[in-house]
């Protein structure tokens, strides 16, 4: 018998996908580059809830989605949908503005933000090593700051808001596909009144191209994609792989940007980086470890 701790090869498959995915999200975007974010964002969220409403008639979810998203679970939704939709924003257009760098720095502390604001919400215990590892990761962002890294609001946005968008997710009573659905279905209309007074002022990006309006429609699949990839691995996945695996995104994000687009590596970037990478480091010893120690141990034949 398989212990249960321990991933299967289908989740893995599932969870390095997600996180591929979004690793290479930065080449997707860049193609949309002469497009101004806003519109890139509300083309995101239209095209993604046109193709999540086709999987839920499909599923005949419908029903079960609207039971759950009521009272206080919709208002953590509200609270998430802004979140997400902050996080879309800001990366979308560091992307196109040459801060992939940063992007990447942010995704490397979001997973140390998430500890502290489960330690600082929910009651979750602190381990030692894990305030070594977000201690260090300080430092590194301290590092940058007085430097005068004036793209360092990017990896704190960055971090920050989609650990909140974590945290708010984590205590909803929604499911993944149901959360998505209902935060794409609260930032549609902003995101229809954006695109046509795009259309008004004769600014809209959509109708110019077909290559440029084939790029648009992919969007709900770019989104909505890693993110039922990233529920099934959840799924079979212990989350001490799934914490892993979570640092495959900003691994590639960061070749990305000094590989094929060539943002500039400061000193300051690489005594940060440097930093954040033994944060990160440790983190991931201490969760190994932990698994290891919680794991059931397999009875004796």
């Amino acid at each position: 018998m398989r212990n249960s701790s321990q991933p299967d090869a289908a989740g893995l498959a599932f969870g390095v996908g997600a996180y591929t995915l979004w690793g290479v999200l930065p080449l997707y975007i860049h193609l949309l580059k002469g497009i101004p974010a806003f519109q890139v964002l509300a083309h995101r969220v239209l095209w993604s809830l046109a193709l999540l409403l086709v999987l839920i008639l499909v599923l005949r979810r419908a029903k079960g989605i609207l039971a759950a998203a009521r009272g206080r679970t919709l208002l953590l939704l509200v609270g998430s949908a802004l979140m997400i939709a902050i996080n879309w924003i800001v990366y979308i257009w560091a992307v196109q503005n040459n801060h992939v760098l940063e992007a990447s720095l942010g995704y490397f502390i979001n997973p140390l933000v998430n500890v502290a604001l489960g330690f600082a919400f929910l009651g979750e215990r602190l381990r030692r090593l894990q305030g070594v590892a977000i201690a260090i990761a300080a430092a590194g962002v301290i590092v940058l700051a007085a430097s005068g890294g004036g793209a360092l609001w990017i990896s704190l946005l960055l971090a920050l808001s989609f650990g909140l968008y974590g945290l708010l997710r984590k205590v909803a009573a929604i499911d993944a596909l149901g959360g998505l659905t209902v935060e794409t279905l609260l930032l549609a209309p902003f995101s229809a009144a954006l695109l046509i007074h795009a259309g008004q002022t004769g600014t809209a990006a959509f109708g110019q191209s077909d290559h440029m309006d084939l790029l648009l429609a992919l969007a709900g699949v770019v989104t909505a994609l890693p993110l039922l990839l990233f529920a099934a691995a959840a799924r079979r996945l212990p989350l001490a792989t799934l914490g892993l695996l979570q640092y495959i995104a900003p691994t590639l994000q960061f070749a990305e940007a000094v590989l094929l687009f060539g943002e500039p590596m400061r000193t300051a970037h690489i005594v940060t980086f440097a930093l954040i990478w033994t944060g990160c480091a440790l983190y991931a010893f201490d969760t190994v470890r932990a698994a290891r120690v919680s794991a059931p141990r397999p009875a004796p034949e």
